[in-house]
């Protein structure tokens, strides 16, 4: 049994900020996450792609977004159980919890904080008959890291933003691209648009439309595809074929613990603390509706700050909680290092 003050689901930017803000009132966290690293969306979907709206910065990719966000906790000492689904949730007497994961591990905390961005997400698959056959064997639906394709043919399939944006990146790594789309027109934005027929008109991209793939074939993992174009079928030769249909969000087996559901989202009460129906669970992030919710990591940063600070007064009924102004504060960690705030010296002009 795992025990923790308050239990974490979800690794991405959101849940990682929440270590920080409940280190600081001196409660301790777990993480629990289906994926097998921390980071979220921003690990699994687009790490090397740049983020423009975190304050302070005015660019930065997506994986060093999470790489500064666990340096900044790490004072905060968090542990993790990653690769593992929640899966049932047990309210105690005492009002305290025991989750279990889909491999068995039980956790008990006294508070929980949802912060699973939109869920568990299940990739949507083109209907090729033999597809499932090369999954991981050349077949990708998420692009984890791009230096794989150094050198190799790639096929990417799409017309939205991933297909249009991983075309234009790996246009600079892989030997050749081709992006192929059933439609003439692509539905991405205008600069992405833009940058690809660019790149077709130099000669790095190659662009078929409107096309579909229909076959695959290779003996231990994917060697051709059949592409229909123009009422003829084409045999291309590739190492990867990645289509780029988006993906499907779901809430998965917390849906069935008896919180309200809207939307496939969490309801909250976002005049208050961001606390769902259930006294002690909260939704945090990109995971909670609530009137005017604006679906943004800087959204989640705020709902996490304010969340922290109710689960301090659950979590020490007989305390007076205060707010810490780090400049003031600083910081200090649970592994025993202290940032300490620095004074400034009043100075005087004569």
């Amino acid at each position: 049994m795992i025990k923790t003050e308050i239990l974490i689901i979800g690794a991405g930017p959101t849940g990682l900020f929440t270590v920080f803000e409940a280190g600081l009132l001196k409660m301790r966290c777990h993480i629990l996450d289906s994926l097998g690293q921390p980071g979220g969306q921003c690990i699994e979907l687009y790490p090397k792609k740049p983020i423009y709206d975190i304050p302070a910065y005015p660019e930065i990719i997506a994986g060093d977004l999470i790489a500064k966000l666990l340096e900044q906790i790490k004072p905060f000492n968090p542990t993790y159980t990653l690769g593992e689904t929640a899966l049932t949730l047990n309210k105690l007497k005492d009002g305290s919890f025991i989750i279990t994961t889909d491999k068995g591990t039980k956790i008990s905390a006294k508070i929980i904080a949802i912060a699973g961005g939109l869920g568990t997400f299940t990739p949507r698959k083109p209907n090729i008959p033999n597809l499932e056959k090369y999954e991981d064997k050349g077949v990708l639906y998420m692009i984890k890291n791009p230096d794989q394709f150094k050198d190799k043919t790639v096929i990417i399939a799409g017309g939205g933003d991933s297909a249009l944006d991983w075309s234009i990146y790996l246009s600079e790594i892989a030997q050749k691209v081709i992006l192929v789309h059933r439609r003439n027109e692509f539905r991405g934005a205008n600069e992405s648009v833009s940058s690809v027929q660019k790149l077709k008109n130099s000669g790095k991209i190659q662009v078929i439309t409107p096309a579909q793939i229909t076959n695959l074939s290779g003996d231990n993992k994917l060697e051709s595809v059949v592409l229909k174009h123009d009422g003829d079928d084409l045999v291309i030769k590739t190492d990867y074929f990645i289509p780029l249909f988006g993906l499907v969000p779901k809430l998965g087996p917390i849906k069935d613990w008896g919180l309200e559901i809207e939307n496939n989202a969490i309801k909250v009460n976002n005049s208050l603390d961001y606390q769902t129906n259930v006294k002690g669970i909260y939704a945090i992030g990109d995971v909670n509706s609530y009137p005017g919710k604006l679906k943004l990591i800087l959204s989640g940063f705020h709902e996490a700050a304010v969340m922290c600070h109710s689960a301090y007064s659950i979590l020490n009924p007989d305390k007076k909680k205060s707010l810490k102004y780090t400049t003031v504060s600083g910081i200090e960690g649970f592994d025993g290092t202290i940032k300490e705030a620095k004074k400034s010296k009043i100075g005087r002009i004569d």
